[in-house]
């Protein structure tokens, strides 16, 4: 495998991303800061799960892979010579060592404790001995494998709530269930009719396999799939389709209910209370590295 260098200005970083990817067949491209490390270097952040706010920095280092170094070295041949690629620069062209990548894409993902008794555990792993219950899930295409703090503190929040709580979970509403994690979680600490929707039918797969893995039954489908009252709803998304979504989820809590949402920023926790007032009260119940869960429960 061979990785080419290129430089390119912030402006042209989409254009040559998708000439590489599309036209001159890369296995894949990275893109990062050329001033990184120095005084110019420059933070580029966007919101989790959200796009970046721009495609490059303002001098860009982009990294393509290829399978040999005659297709690598096509690719540079061919894209230097286009009239519009005046300002990108070949940095260099160089083999990549070989890796095992599957073991080295494992080793980045460990069990994961929710409570000292409760983990989230890859299937390549071995359960920890103080593990007494345990989520098989593996890294895949729909967000949630446990990593994240807002699963973490969702799952926390299932897991700890007491039997007599539980004992009412006769219907359960995991709404944008991602790999369905939430939902898994729910199932096995009591809850019961659990639907687990999602508008992304990559992330409903994604959930009815995981949910077998588990031993764990769940109905998964789009949003239509919700109807009724739910005494859990369950979200972990993010603040702003919370907020749009505020009329929606309320109406799916039953009489004496709870409401638990996640994917807000502690920042964003005013405007979730301002948002979910006509309905109920939110408050924050965790905190975990800048984001916040929170919950409601209805009047019986």
């Amino acid at each position: 495998m061979f990785e080419l260098i290129l430089r390119a200005p912030e402006s042209l970083v989409e254009t040559v991303s998708d000439a590489l990817m599309l036209e001159l067949d890369a296995l894949s491209v990275s893109v990062e800061d050329a001033d990184a490390d120095s005084e110019a270097e420059q933070a580029l952040f966007g919101e989790p799960g959200m796009p970046a706010p721009k495609a490059g920095w303002q001098r860009s280092t982009l990294r393509a892979l290829f399978p040999e170094e005659a297709a690598a070295t096509e690719a540079a041949t061919l894209l230097l010579a286009q009239d519009w690629a005046a300002d990108v620069a070949m940095q260099g062209l160089q083999p990549v060592p070989e890796q095992d990548w599957v073991r080295l894409t494992q080793s980045q993902f460990a069990p994961v404790e929710i409570t000292p008794s409760f983990w989230i555990v890859p299937t390549w792993h071995e359960p920890p001995a103080a593990a007494q219950q345990i989520i098989r899930l593996d890294p895949g295409l729909a967000f949630g494998t446990g990593t994240h703090p807002t699963t973490r503190m969702c799952l926390r929040w299932i897991a700890t709530q007491p039997d007599e709580r539980r004992a009412g979970w006769q219907r359960v509403l995991d709404y944008g269930c991602g790999s369905g994690i939430l939902a898994i979680g729910a199932a096995l600490h009591n809850g019961q009719a659990i639907d687990a929707v999602d508008i992304d039918p990559a992330a409903v797969t994604s959930t009815q396999a995981n949910a077998q893995a588990n031993g764990v039954q769940l109905n998964a489908g789009l949003p239509e799939l919700a109807s009724g009252h739910y005494p859990l709803v369950l979200a972990n998304i993010l603040a702003t389709p919370l907020k749009l979504l505020a009329p929606l989820l309320c109406g799916h809590v039953a009489a004496g209910g709870d409401l638990v949402l996640a994917g807000i920023l502690e920042r964003q926790a005013d405007e979730l209370t301002a948002a979910y007032a006509p309905w109920c009260e939110l408050a924050v119940h965790d905190r975990e590295d800048g984001w916040v869960l929170m919950t409601a429960r209805f009047a019986p």
